[in-house]
């Protein structure tokens, strides 16, 4: 098959507005979260937002702005600063999995995002503190 006529997991869920909505749906969450909210630098969530909307872009085949403004994703290295317990990750994946919800996705397409925000949650744990 030509490469240039290949679709990516992007372009098969929607492209930016499936992954517009997945964003707005989990930073409504996130607003009213006691545990998450004080985590975010700045008070309008509208930056974090842009930064996590395109990180997945990007990721799942979608521009390459992020790397392109913010250079490598470095996950782990960028959330240290944070203290990302059990406790913090169990409700970014709360938030996370009620907006995916909200997608209507094949149960495909689902899956291999779910499975996607699970292992990355996990990996994000730098502490076991409360």
């Amino acid at each position: 098959m030509n490469d240039l006529l290949a679709k990516s997991f992007y372009d098969d869920v929607g492209g930016r507005p499936t992954f517009e909505k997945l964003v707005v749906e989990f930073y409504r969450g996130v607003a009213g979260d006691p545990v998450l909210k004080p985590m975010y630098p700045e008070e309008d969530l509208g930056p974090a937002a842009e930064r996590l909307l395109l990180f997945l872009e990007q990721y799942w085949g979608g521009p390459s702005t992020y790397s392109e403004t913010r250079g490598h994703p470095r996950l782990r290295m960028r959330h240290m600063p944070f203290r990302v317990n059990p406790d913090a990750r169990d409700r970014w994946l709360l938030h996370m999995r009620a907006a995916v919800d909200t997608l209507g996705l094949s149960p495909l397409h689902e899956a291999e995002l779910w499975s996607y925000l699970e292992r990355a949650a996990h990996a994000m744990v730098n502490t076991f503190e409360e």
